[in-house]
C-alpha cells in the first residue's frame, strides 16, 4: 500500500543541512519546489497536493536555501535564484535521483526550469505553476500590484504573514491558523530574516551584473526547452500576484507547452484547488 502521509526528512546536500517533506513511496519521482514568499517551505507551499500526488508518485518537496522552512539559514546564496537552482541540483544528487519530473510554483518553477536547462537528460516532465519570475526571464512586463506589496512588505509580524498569504491564496478557508503559525515560525527563526535578505541581494546582484544577467534571459532557451521536455503550465484564473494577462503572454511565447486555467485559484493553485491541480498534474505526468 502506498504511504501518502507527509513525512519530515533531512538530507545533507553538498554540506547544506536540508529539510524536505515527502509523500508516497512508489512510482516515479516528482520533485516539488515551493515559491519564494517569506516562511515558505515544501510542506507549507505544497502540503495539500503532496498526499494527493503521493497516491501515484514519490513526491519530495525540499525547503530551499535562502531562509525557507527548516533548511540551514547559513547556506550562501550569492547568486540568488541561480544559487537556489544549484541547491536543487545538490538536493536531487544527495537523494540519488537519476530521472524525475519537476513541479514548481513561482520562484520554485524558475529554479526547476534553470535546473532542467542544465540537466535536460534528467528531467522527464515540467510543471510550472503561476510563475511571474519565469515571465520576467522571457521579458514579459507586469506592473506592481497590491499582492506584490503584501509579499514584499512582510514585516515579521503574524498579521503581516496573514496579509502575505491572503495575497497568494484566494480561498481564505485555506489560510488556517496552523498555516499562518507554521510559516511565521519558519520566517522568524534565528537567521531566517537575514538569509531572506541575502537571497534578495543575490537576485539583485545577478540582475545588475552584465554577464550573470544573461543567464536569466530565456527568450530563446525556454521555448527550446519546452520543445524537448513536455511542459504543463497551471495558472489560477483569480491570480492577483501574477495576473492572468501575464500567464497568457507566457503561453503565447511557449507554444509547445500546454496551459491549464484553474477557476477560483490564485497564485498558489495547488493550495486553492488541490484536488483539481493534482488531477491535472497526475493526468499530465501519466500521459
Amino acid at each position: 500500500m502506498n504511504d501518502t502521509a507527509i513525512r519530515s526528512r533531512w538530507v545533507l546536500a553538498n554540506g547544506v543541512r536540508t529539510h524536505y517533506a515527502e509523500a508516497g513511496d512508489q512510482g516515479r519521482t516528482l520533485v516539488a519546489l515551493h515559491g519564494g514568499g517569506a516562511g515558505s517551505s515544501g510542506a507549507s507551499g505544497m502540503g495539500l497536493v503532496l498526499p494527493l500526488l503521493g497516491k501515484d508518485f514519490r513526491v519530495v518537496a525540499p525547503d530551499s536555501i535562502g531562509g525557507f522552512g527548516l533548511t540551514d539559514t547559513q547556506a550562501p546564496t550569492p547568486y540568488g535564484l541561480i544559487s537556489r537552482a544549484a541547491h536543487t541540483a545538490d538536493f536531487v544528487d544527495a537523494l540519488c535521483l537519476d530521472k524525475f519530473s519537476v513541479l514548481g510554483n513561482s520562484q520554485g518553477a524558475w529554479s526547476g526550469v534553470y535546473y532542467a536547462m542544465l540537466h535536460p537528460d534528467r528531467v522527464e516532465k515540467l510543471v510550472i505553476v503561476s510563475s511571474l519570475t519565469i515571465a520576467g526571464s522571457l521579458g514579459i512586463k507586469q506592473a506592481p500590484n497590491e499582492a506584490m506589496h503584501a509579499l514584499m512588505g512582510y514585516d515579521g509580524s503574524r498579521a503581516g504573514m496573514k496579509r502575505l498569504l491572503e495575497a497568494l491564496i484566494i480561498d481564505k478557508s485555506r489560510i488556517t491558523d496552523a498555516l499562518i503559525d507554521d510559516r511565521q515560525r519558519a520566517a522568524t527563526r534565528p537567521g531566517a530574516f537575514e538569509a531572506f535578505q541575502r537571497m534578495a541581494q543575490g537576485i539583485d546582484f545577478v540582475r545588475n551584473d552584465p554577464v550573470l544577467k544573461l543567464q536569466t534571459q530565456w527568450q530563446e532557451a525556454l521555448p527550446a526547452l519546452t520543445r524537448r521536455i513536455p511542459t504543463l503550465i497551471l495558472w489560477g484564473e483569480e491570480d492577483t500576484f501574477a495576473v492572468p494577462a501575464t500567464g497568457r503572454a507566457l503561453a503565447e511565447m511557449l507554444p509547445d507547452a500546454r496551459i491549464e486555467w484553474v477557476p477560483g485559484a490564485g497564485h498558489q493553485v495547488q493550495t486553492d484547488a488541490p484536488d483539481r491541480a493534482a488531477a491535472i498534474i497526475r493526468e499530465f505526468l501519466n500521459g
